[in-house]
Formats: structure tokens, C-alpha cells, sequence
């Protein structure tokens, strides 16, 4: 089948994210598109379909974490597009990614969002020859693929069906421009057999599906030999790093691009390469040595099959390693690109431990097996153990060459060939990788020494992200220590309240809330965001938190304008927003000061909301002077009082007035039930926020109808 049939005319509809895709690339002359989806219960993007490159020219982007530095990444949580119009401005913009493809071609990604709720991205490339900037047309059928892949989304999900990215991407049938009868086929074949010179057709992974006689001759094999085979696996003397990487530049880029190569016999050759989406045509031709001789390739030793394929994969891990934060993102990372690099099936990475070794990430093992050997004492006599306390790498291409060196093994997965290699770093053994083959592997030398420089690689990731989980736990001690553990109970009064750190890489945040009962019918509130995401931020919390607390029995505008006072003459060079509420449970009243917070929401107990607007006040810490004039609301039992900070209502490049909209209509359509189960619903749905980047604080509180 070809994409074409994929697409129906005038009644088109989005059955699958793969009719969607085929109908965007064809809409918008795209030479490469993608589609990814939000994975269920975790803040990662999965390639579900790919057009126009092969599943081993995309491995290193099947799996995008959201907080990754990445285009669809970057769409999906800021719920904008992406344009980025050629290699200059990759390389500005994304430099990990110009480093990897540093190739010319436009790229655009598009989220598929409603606008608050993020569901995955649409990813289109262009030849980097074309206009700068996406054309009107282009954008309006980008918008048309990302509504129809919403709604395909929203309706398999309603019907119990949920889509989700296959485990691996599917790739969509090439498109062709009619079909070929079977007398024209032969007519093609002799007009390419009359041509001088030689030519060849490669698929999207470079194997040989035509090859002309003349192209075998100047090739030095016969046609049989040829096809299926992979061009620079097939003949040893173009696998080189050259070759791969040209036949993936016109891929990626869409541009036709050339090179030279000496085979060990002959006249120096010219390969001229022209892609489609179906794969690319080879025109190859007798030459004279160019002038310049570092653009050839000279005959070389055979070498073993995939060695650019392998760089290529390492390079990529190298630089994501780099942005890796935790040991999770660490792990992620090196199955991502170890395991298609390698062509292996599964991976488990372990770290020493009080004594023992501890799994940290596996990939392709199933939990329950490997819990089998998490724990195992660092004088066990297995090879994970040996690779660790030695530093000695162990490779095994079947189980008898396993068992001849541990006689105890024995098979608990279905796996035939494992490499044991130590993690080191500065000089010492911290922990084994472990990597299976499903079928029989006899490891090459150069694959023993890529596979130890990767641990290697690995190690130093992991020892940064092992000192920033450290540091963050630390961080995030400090700053429950400086919160409330828990709220006073108040006659009259149901209270519920919600914090959330930000994610991983944010730091540690300044936001507070508290609850203070000042008497048999009257209580203070505050809420509060100290500027910065750091451990000075934390402790000043801690002293407008105390602040507040020492003050509370005083009218709000005083509270706030004390408080103001103090952090002027500490003179922290940090700006903290607060509000503070006192609340008259007898008179059902509440009087309300801001220092510059965002504005408290008012569910009335019909189930209207209302922003309330208090007087504005100037932000703590600026001006000893400053006054803080108060604002009274009334209260009536049933009524629901919510205060917030920026991390529920703000998303980067959004509008924080939507935000606070969007919260109102979530309370006003949030039905009966308690406070706390209203303050799970609101903070669960900014959980499922990709775009979510600061920490959080809620405090809800309701007057009570019967006044107990």
C-alpha cells in the first residue's frame, strides 16, 4: 500500500495518527514527518509514526523526555510552535541537536493541545533550499493535523480504547507517483542498464533494492551480491563514517549531496545521491582524483558492519549525557541510544550501594526478573559484581561461554548474550551495565572497546546526577521543614492545602502558605512566593513565614507592612509576594491585604466564581514605606476561599490571566465533595501539565454551613 492510499479525497477522515501524518506531509510538501504521544502516567514523548527516514535513522528520538532542550519537546510543554528555518538557526537555538544533525533543513513542531491539556506533537522537515518561515497554507494544515489528531485521541480515549506509541514507531508506505506496469518495469530496467556509468537504488536504511550491471562492475561485486545488502556494510572499503553520513544528510536534509571513493581496484568513483521519501537513487561514475584527496576514500581494511552507525549513536549519547539531571534521566539515555546502537535488546544499570549493588534503569527486562538480583552483596560471585569490584569488563556471546565462567549461572531470561561492564569514574568502579542480546553475539574487538568507552561516558553522567539527587533531597528537606506539617483545626472552618515541587532541574522553591488560628472565631491565612528557586530562597520563606506568623493578630495591612519592614532591613536582594486574610468566622467576613500576590478566587456557594481584586500593594522588600491598603469580602457558610501561587496558574509563553480563568472554571466545575478532594483535583490536573516548571501551593478554605 502507498501513503496515497492511505488518504481518501473529499471524505478524508483521521482513523489513525498514520492517515493524519501522511495527509500533513502531502499538504505541506514536508520531505520527513513525525508524530509523537504523550505517554500514559510520565512526562515523555513516544514516536508513534515516522514518514520519509528509516526507524534507525530516528532511534535517538523514539523516546523525548518533555523537559528535554528539543523542538517537539519545547512545542508540546509551552504549547507553541516551533519553527526553526535552517542549520544557522539550529545551531543557535538547539546546538545538542545541530551538533547531532548538522545538516540543512527547516523544521517545524506543532503541539497537539486544546490549549491547557497537552496530548503529544507533530513533527514536519523541509529541504533548508526552501522559503524562510512556514506559508500561510502550511500552518493551516499543520493546525488541521494537530485538531484531527486531538480529536482521533479524545474519541479513542471516550470509547475505551486509548492510542498509544507502538514500541516501536510504525513508518509510513512511501509515496510514489503511480503505479508501474509490469512491461514498464522491464523498459526502466534496460533505460538504467544503457546509461553510462552505473546507478543503484537504496532504501530508507541504505540496503540495495536495484543495482545496474555497470554499477556492480565498477563496484567490484556481482548484482546478487548486492541486493538486499547494505551498501557500506556489502563493500567494506565504504564503510567509513563518509558514507553513512552522506546517505543520512540527503535523507534528513532532502537535498541531493556527492562523494568520492577508491575501491581497491579501479579508477576512483563518484557516488551523486538524490532522496525521496521512499529511499534514495545513486548515480555512480568513473572520476579523477579531486584535487583536494581528504574527500576520498581510500581502500581500508574490512572493517565490522555499523561502525558509523555506532558513532553516530555515541556521539548523541555524549551530548544528551551532558543535559542528563537525574539518574533516571541517566538511565533513560543510555537505553535510548546504547541499544539500537548496538542492536541489542535490553539493558539494566546498577550502582554499589551500602554494600551492596542496586538497580537504578532497565530497559527490555521485565521488573519482577530483575528483582532477583537487585541486592545482590558485593561478594557474590556473579559478573555484574566482578565488572563492578574489578573494573573488568566481562562479554559472553552464548550462555555455555557464561556458565564455563560462573558454573552457578543460570538462565532467568530469555536472553543468549550479555556484556558486564564496570561504570568508572575518576579512577573508580561505581556501578555495572549490563547489556543482552536475544540471540547469539560474538562481540568484536571494536565493539568491546566502543561499549567500555560508553560505560564510561554513562559513569560520569551518573555520578553529576547521583550528586544532584543528593542535593535536591537536601533542598527539598529543608523546605517541608519550613512549611507547616500540619494546619490547625478551626471551629467553623474546613481547610485543605497542597505543595508541589518543581520539576527536576528547577531547584528548591520559595513558596509558603499557613494557617494560624487567632481565636474562638477568628483566624489568619497567608500564601506567598519568595523570587528564586535556590536554598537562599527556601530560608528567606522560612523568615516571611515567621514573620507573618508573629504579626497575625494585627489588621492584614499592618501584618503585611511589618513584615515589609523587616525585609528591608535584612536587605536579602531577594522580592517576596504575599497575601494575608484574616477571617471573622461570627460576621462571615474576610479582610484581605496583597503584596503583589495573584488575586484569591470566591466560589459562592451557588458554585459562582469570583476574582477577587483586592487594593495592589508593592512587593515585600522594596519599599520600607510602603502601605498595603485591605479589602473586605464577605464569607457565607459554603463559600470556598482558594489561594495559590504562579506554579497552578502560569506555563511558559502563556498568558497568566488564562491561567487564572481557566482555575476559575475548574473550581466552579468541580462538584460536591470535601476540600480536600476539590484541592486533589485542581493540583492533579496541573500534575498532568507537561509545561509545568515552578513549584506549587494551594490553600483552600471553606466556611462551614452548620458553623462547627
Amino acid at each position: 500500500m502507498h501513503t496515497a492510499d492511505l488518504l481518501a479525497a473529499p471524505g478524508f477522515e483521521a482513523v489513525s495518527p498514520d492517515t493524519v501524518l501522511a495527509r500533513a506531509m502531502r499538504d505541506t510538501a514536508a520531505s520527513v514527518g513525525a508524530v509523537y504521544l504523550l505517554a500514559a502516567g510520565e512526562p515523555v514523548l513516544r514516536l508513534a509514526v515516522l514518514g520519509g527516514v528509516s526507524r534507525k535513522t530516528a532511534a535517538p528520538w523514539t523516546r523525548v523526555s518533555l523537559t528535554d532542550h528539543t523542538p517537539v519537546a519545547d512545542a508540546v510543554r509551552e504549547h507553541r510552535l516551533v519553527w526553526v528555518g535552517g542549520q544557522d538557526e539550529m545551531a543557535r537555538t538547539y546546538p545538542r541537536l545541530a551538533l547531532m544533525l548538522p545538516y540543512s533543513f527547516a523544521l517545524a513542531a506543532a503541539p497537539v493541545t486544546d490549549g491547557t491539556t497537552a496530548a503529544g506533537g507533530l513533527v514536519l522537515q523541509w529541504p533548508g533550499s526552501r522559503p524562510k518561515g512556514p506559508t500561510p497554507r502550511e500552518r493551516a494544515a499543520m493546525d488541521t493535523a494537530c485538531g484531527d489528531l486531538l480529536r482521533l485521541l479524545r474519541r479513542a480515549a471516550d470509547e475505551g480504547r486509548p492510542v498509544a506509541a507502538p514500541p516501536e514507531p510504525r513508518v509510513l508506505p512511501a509515496t510514489r507517483p503511480r503505479a508501474v506496469w509490469p512491461a514498464e518495469a522491464q523498459s526502466a530496467v534496460d533505460f538504467a542498464e544503457r546509461l553510462p556509468g552505473g546507478c543503484c537504488t537504496l532504501d530508507l536504511d541504505g540496503r540495495i533494492l536495484f543495482a545496474t550491471t555497470g554499477a556492480a562492475e565498477l563496484l567490484g561485486a556481482e548484482v546478487a551480491e548486492l541486493l538486499g545488502a547494505c551498501l557500506w556494510t556489502a563493500l567494506p572499503w565504504l564503510d567509513g563514517p563518509v558514507v553513512e553520513d552522506r546517505f543520512r544528510a540527503v535523507l534528513i536534509s532532502g537535498q541531493p549531496s556527492s562523494f568520492s571513493a577508491s575501491p581497491p581496484t579501479g579508477p576512483c568513483l563518484s557516488f551523486h545521491l538524490y532522496p525521496d521519501s521512499s529511499g534514495v537513487s545513486v548515480r555512480i561514475v568513473p572520476t579523477a582524483l579531486p584535487s583536494d584527496p581528504a574527500g576520498v576514500l581510500s581502500p581500508a581494511p574490512a572493517a565490522e558492519p555499523g561502525r558509523a552507525n555506532i558513532m553516530y549513536h555515541l556521539m548523541h549519547l555524549a551530548a544528551t549525557l551532558t543535559q542528563a539531571i537525574s539518574v533516571r534521566d541517566v538511565a533513560d539515555q543510555a537505553a535510548d541510544q546504547l541499544l539500537p546502537a548496538f542492536g541489542a535488546q535490553a539493558l539494566a544499570l546498577m550502582t554499589a550501594q551500602d554494600g551492596r549493588l542496586r538497580l537504578i534503569g532497565h530497559r527490555g527486562y521485565p521488573s519482577d526478573l530483575l528483582e532477583h538480583f537487585d541486592g545482590a552483596p558485593l561478594n557474590s560471585q556473579t559478573p555484574a559484581v566482578r565488572a563492578l569490584t574489578t573494573g573488568t569488563p566481562g562479554f559472553f556471546p552464548d550462555f555455555a561461554a557464561l556458565h564455563q565462567a560462573y558454573p552457578p549461572a543460570v538462565l532467568h531470561d530469555d536472553m543468549s548474550s550479555w556484556a558486564f561492564l564496570p561504570l568508572i569514574s575518576s579512577g573508580r568502579p561505581v556501578g555495572s551495565l549490563v547489556i543482552a542480546y536475544e540471540r547469539p553475539h560474538p562481540f568484536t574487538d571494536e565493539e568491546r572497546t566502543v561499549l567500555t568507552a560508553a560505560a564510561g561516558l554513562i559513569a560520569q553522567a551518573l555520578e553529576r546526577a547521583r550528586l544532584y539527587d543528593a542535593k535536591h533531597r537536601l533542598a527539598q528537606e529543608l523546605q517541608e521543614c519550613l512549611l507547616p506539617r500540619t494546619l490547625p483545626s478551626v471551629p467553623g472552618l474546613d481547610v485543605a492545602a497542597r505543595y508541589l515541587p518543581a520539576g527536576p532541574g528547577m531547584g528548591i522553591g520559595g513558596d509558603f502558605y499557613d494557617l494560624i488560628r487567632l481565636g474562638s472565631h477568628l483566624a489568619g491565612a497567608a500564601i506567598g512566593d519568595v523570587q528564586g528557586h535556590n536554598v537562599s530562597a527556601a530560608a528567606l520563606m522560612g523568615q516571611v513565614r515567621t514573620a507573618v506568623h508573629a504579626t497575625a493578630g494585627a489588621p492584614p495591612d499592618e501584618v503585611l507592612a511589618r513584615t515589609n519592614r523587616l525585609l528591608t532591613d535584612l536587605d536579602p536582594g531577594l522580592f517576596t509576594s504575599c497575601l494575608y486574610v484574616q477571617l471573622d468566622l461570627a460576621r462571615h467576613r474576610a479582610r484581605l491585604a496583597t503584596a503583589g500576590h495573584l488575586p484569591p478566587l470566591l466560589r459562592r456557594p451557588d458554585g459562582r466564581v469570583e476574582v477577587l481584586d483586592p487594593a495592589p500593594g508593592l512587593l515585600l522588600g522594596i519599599d520600607p514605606a510602603a502601605t498595603y491598603p485591605p479589602t473586605d469580602v464577605p464569607l457565607p457558610p459554603g463559600a470556598v476561599l482558594a489561594l495559590y501561587t504562579d506554579g497552578l496558574v502560569e506555563t511558559p509563553g502563556g498568558d497568566i490571566e488564562e491561567g487564572i480563568a481557566a482555575l476559575a472554571a475548574r473550581l466552579a466545575q468541580h462538584g460536591p465533595g470535601t476540600v480536600d478532594e476539590l484541592a486533589d483535583a485542581l493540583v492533579h490536573h496541573a500534575e498532568q501539565s507537561p509545561a509545568r516548571s515552578d513549584d506549587i501551593a494551594l490553600l483552600l478554605i471553606q466556611a462551614r454551613c452548620d458553623g462547627g
